[in-house]
């Protein structure tokens, strides 16, 4: 007689246990993902493997804005317009490697990433 199909996970079929493979180890621990959005400037800083540190931004309401001719300024985000990482990304203003912001110098598209570098640095789009 088959065992029900909630029992198959947990045993086998002859009804002994099924017993993992291996344990999850340390390093394959996942953490929240850090999720910057505008306002004023607040960053974390934590501990990642090999004792090294991340500086994770909180919130930000400046961007380094790389205009194309070799000039970076620094300039204030206006808001998110779209992040297609994640449509409630999107809806919620986070922002991301890829995100595409309104500043006072126009649209610009993200390319680093907040949630690990701390910092925000952006190109102009045409």
């Amino acid at each position: 007689m088959r065992k029900s199909v909630e029992n198959l996970a947990t045993s086998k079929i002859t009804g002994g246990r099924r017993v993992p493979l291996r344990i999850r180890r340390k390093y394959e621990i996942d953490r929240y993902p850090n999720e910057a959005v505008t306002g004023a400037q607040m960053t974390i800083t934590r501990r990642v493997r090999g004792n090294n540190k991340k500086t994770a931004l909180k919130s930000i309401d400046f961007v380094n804005l790389s205009t194309g001719d070799s000039k970076v300024k620094k300039t204030k985000i206006l808001k998110v317009l779209e992040n297609s990482t994640n449509n409630d990304y999107q809806r919620r203003g986070i922002i991301t490697k890829g995100a595409i912001l309104e500043t006072q110098e126009g649209k610009c598209r993200v390319v680093s990433k907040p949630g690990q570098t701390g910092i925000v640095n952006a190109v102009l789009l045409k």
